[in-house]
């Protein structure tokens, strides 16, 4: 059923106080043909769990919210598994069920808000691990034909925080299932320092996936506010990449410049500690501001407008610019 002047609040993670002219959720692809169906709008707008958006104004549109679900084992051996799962199925909640039945691969992406769709869409990635490192193929619905088309790793184009449907499908295409394959032994990945410590912290020599994960959540706890508590939609920023001129010029000033091997002989920055650097962690600007734990986040204290973590935003990003010669681009969809 098609709903009229739907307040969004509820439906993103920064807890932005928009309407939407039309909403409807969908559990199943006949579902979304019959909704589509009665579609009066031009504009249309898919949401999973609604946390990588920020709406700066009320969404003349239909928003669709995708709510199909399923978790189905299509091979097993002794080596591998492979798990087809419902786009509207919550990401956390899908890691911890692996987790339970002990298949390795997505551990370290433990606590990561938003949908099982969302996670091809911009190639979610986190202490090491990305999407792409464990993806098969993805299914999605074309809006405008009404079929359906099997996507495949390669044609889904993976960068960072990157994909095909952020590119030139974006808006033409819409994720209903996710396939991914995952090991059957043990097999960890703790090479991210943070990890590392923590498990050296509780003594944890031989961690299992569920030390990684448990690990991984503490850290992300303690630098990451609860969206439930606190509006945000977790990393605002890319981390950029950049050749190896601008990290020299930048370590003519700053010798501890954290950066990391990127492709094509680049490297990439921590987008938090350009942002810190240039004096923006903490502030708060009104009812809303940067995390005091994570330059990365911007937070909605109270009923901020979306209009005004825009233009935080920006003001960061042109801070940054002229500080470091470093252009930050923004993670989270305007709207």
């Amino acid at each position: 059923m098609i709903s009229t002047n739907v307040n969004l609040k509820e439906h993103n993670t920064f807890g932005i106080s928009v309407n939407s002219s039309r909403f409807a959720t969908f559990t199943s692809v006949d579902d979304l043909t019959q909704v589509l169906a009665k579609r009066e709008d031009s504009k249309l707008l898919i949401l999973g769990g609604g946390s990588n958006i920020l709406f700066t104004k009320d969404f003349d549109g239909l928003v669709l919210k995708n709510e199909i679900k399923g978790f189905e084992i299509i091979h097993q051996d002794n080596d591998i598994v492979q798990i087809k799962v419902g786009a509207g199925e919550v990401w956390h909640d899908f890691v911890m069920k692996c987790i339970d039945l002990r298949f390795a691969g997505i551990e370290n992406l433990s606590l990561i808000p938003g949908s099982v769709g969302a996670s091809p869409m911009q190639n979610i990635g986190a202490y090491g691990v990305e999407i792409k490192d464990v993806f098969v193929e993805l299914e999605a619905y074309h809006i405008n034909s009404g079929k359906t088309k099997i996507f495949s790793k390669e044609e889904c184009q993976f960068g960072y925080r990157e994909s095909v449907f952020k590119r030139e499908f974006k808006d033409q295409y819409i994720i209903t299932s996710v396939t991914y394959e995952l090991n059957m032994s043990s097999r960890v990945n703790s090479s991210y320092g943070a990890i590392q410590h923590e498990l050296e912290s509780n003594g944890i020599k031989h961690p299992t996936i569920k030390d990684i994960s448990n690990a991984v959540i503490k850290i992300r706890s303690s630098k990451l506010p609860n969206p439930k508590e606190i509006g945000n939609a977790g990393s605002f920023f890319k981390n950029p990449i950049v050749g190896k001129d601008v990290l020299s010029k930048l370590q003519n000033t700053f010798e501890k410049v954290p950066n990391y091997p990127a492709p094509e002989g680049k490297v990439k920055l921590a987008a938090g500690w350009l942002i810190e650097q240039a004096g923006w962690k903490g502030k708060t600007v009104g009812n809303h501001g940067v995390h005091k734990n994570q330059a990365l986040v911007l937070v909605n204290y109270s009923d901020a407008s979306g209009d005004e973590i825009l233009t935080l935003s920006t003001q960061i990003i042109n801070d940054v610019t002229e500080k470091f010669g470093v252009t930050l681009e923004r993670e989270v969809n305007i709207i």
